[in-house]
């Protein structure tokens, strides 16, 4: 089948404070939980990471600290196959920290700390396109003009595109404008970008082609237990949601995200692209933590019955 797909990643790297409560806590309240687990993760990070355990061959690029956690950052990367040459590490800052609490039914809420990721700049665009890849995938934990200048780059190279605006910043709308291959978004997400509440699937569907004709080629807007909608210049479709114990919906949407961005590398069509993505994205929460739950295709094929792609080695 297809040679291995090459897939860029330019967004942050986190270090992730996690903690388990028996419910999430609301406005002035205080919750006990577990002892706080330290694990690596940021979006960016995730989502290379994943994409390497789904078989594509990866560069990571973004900023750290130049403290324990960016080493641990980085580390963690490489040693899950993933080329972090274009990662920098900024003298006399921190590392990005998110601060995570997970509930019995596995949903959660997360602060972030920027730290090194809202340094990143035009050092990280170069870096993304110093070699070769069939799609570069970004994520909005890093700044807004840095996100606009490597779409720029990348329709002007012809590189296929993955924006995953999560969250969501101030002037999103104008990022799609100019267009974008593929933008991914939750259901909320698409609500902040188009200025009104978007629930449920018909809503989601009708966001997606909102959004298409905002300028992005293709929109798919995760459902969490319901699955994905989606929108392209010829309509919209939905894939319905894949029946798992969830345990823990941290990272889900970066796998989601990954392996559309995979699929998409490898040629696989629109519909099937978030099928394939649906299934990583509802693998990933049958296990704890985001970046020790993200799978490999036999993990999907366990979990879903859904069989993950092939190619040939090389490239």
């Amino acid at each position: 089948m297809q040679q291995r797909p090459r897939v860029t990643v330019l967004g942050s790297m986190n270090m992730d404070i996690s903690v388990t409560v028996p419910r999430l806590a609301g406005p002035g309240e205080t919750v006990l939980g577990s002892a706080a687990r330290l694990l690596p993760g940021g979006k960016g990070g995730n989502c290379a990471l994943a994409a390497a355990r789904l078989g594509a061959a990866v560069r990571m690029t973004g900023c750290c600290g130049d403290d324990d956690f960016g080493a641990a950052l980085t580390a963690a990367l490489h040693t899950g196959g993933v080329d972090v040459t274009g990662v920098r590490t900024v003298a006399s800052t921190s590392s990005g920290i998110a601060l995570i609490t997970v509930d019995a039914a596995g949903e959660n809420s997360i602060t972030v700390a920027p730290g090194a990721n809202g340094l990143a700049g035009a050092p990280e665009v170069a870096a993304a396109f110093a070699a070769p890849a069939d799609v570069l995938v970004l994520s909005a934990e890093i700044p807004v003009p840095v996100l606009a200048a490597a779409l720029d780059r990348a329709r002007a190279t012809q590189v296929t595109s993955v924006l995953n605006l999560a969250p969501v910043p101030a002037g999103a709308r104008p990022l799609i404008g100019p267009g974008v291959d593929w933008l991914v978004v939750n259901a909320p997400e698409a609500g902040m970008i188009l200025g009104r509440p978007v629930t449920g699937p018909a809503a989601a569907k009708s966001a997606a082609a909102e959004l298409t004709r905002a300028g992005a080629q293709h929109a798919a807007i995760t459902l969490g237990p319901a699955g994905a909608v989606y929108g392209t210049r010829d309509g919209t479709g939905a894939v319905p949601g894949f029946r798992v114990g969830s345990v823990d919906s941290v990272g889900a949407g970066d796998a989601f995200v990954a392996a559309l961005a995979v699929a998409v590398a490898a040629g696989t069509p629109p519909a099937e692209a978030v099928r394939l993505a649906c299934a990583v994205g509802a693998t990933a929460v049958t296990r704890p933590g985001a970046q020790d739950a993200l799978p490999t295709g036999a993990d999907v094929l366990s979990a879903t019955g859904v069989q993950w792609l092939q190619w040939r080695a090389g490239r």
